[in-house]
């Protein structure tokens, strides 16, 4: 279990004043896994695993599912999120991440009134990272005052070792590649997994970024950073979770 400090127990059970909303961008169109937001992953609908374990967290006061895409607002308000549909121009295969942020971010604002502070973003592409993950990101991000959080994994292999193709011939992918021969020598290294994102409402809003220049990290295990994209990320999370990996 995540333990918490006395003072972050006390805020996290008012929540809902500390104004912190989850935004689960989920819309219909998929090129790789067609309908992959709903998909069923050992019975259920992938998007299930990101809002039930949303709704455990101790922090989170909103859980909103932005789609265009009918089936999934259904499925959505069944597992119980708030659906905020977003306009066709911003459900393309080449729309970025950002402008649908915005587009929650000031619907919540300017149509309900909500003061938002603090934004989370779950993909639903991630369906084995736990609440615990969650609440660990955003204890990081309450605790250290910093501009935002991401989950984060080490890197299976160190970039030492990959090449790049020549027409015919493989050739260092850095200079000096092939230096280091031993795992155990190549310097630690962490890429993002894609399942939790902490961060301030400003940066978003104001800065047009994700992330701000104080970005701390939140390490998560290999097992449970699967963002699926393949047939064979699909089928590699299903036999995980099958086997008890998601807790």
């Amino acid at each position: 279990m995540c333990k918490l400090s006395p003072l972050l127990l006390s805020v996290s059970a008012m929540n809902k004043e500390l104004n912190i909303i989850a935004i689960v961008p989920a819309r219909g169109g998929s090129k790789t896994i067609p309908r992959k937001n709903i998909r069923l992953l050992n019975g259920k609908p992938l998007i299930y695993y990101t809002i039930v374990e949303a709704l455990k967290s101790r922090f989170i006061g909103r859980i909103i599912v932005s789609t265009e895409d009918d089936e999934i607002a259904q499925i959505g308000k069944k597992y119980g999120a708030q659906v905020i549909v977003r306009p066709p121009q911003l459900a393309q295969d080449d729309t970025p991440s950002l402008p649908v942020f915005q587009h929650v971010i000031e619907y919540l604002e300017e149509a309900e009134g909500l003061v938002v502070e603090t934004i989370v973003v779950l993909q639903p592409t991630s369906p084995l990272r736990t609440a615990q993950d969650i609440d660990r990101a955003i204890q990081e991000f309450l605790e250290t005052g910093c501009d935002s959080v991401v989950s984060v994994c080490e890197v299976e292999h160190p970039p030492q070792w990959m090449y790049v193709l020549d027409h015919d011939k493989l050739k260092p992918f850095l200079k000096g590649g092939g230096s280091i021969t031993r795992r155990q020598d190549a310097p630690k290294l962490y890429r993002p997994n894609g399942a939790v994102y902490v961060t301030r409402r400003n940066i978003i809003m104001k800065k047009n970024k994700l992330l701000g220049s104080d970005t701390r990290p939140y390490i998560m295990p290999a097992e449970r950073s699967i963002d699926i994209d393949t047939e064979l990320d699909f089928r590699l999370a299903e036999m995980l979770i099958k086997d008890g990996y998601r807790y």
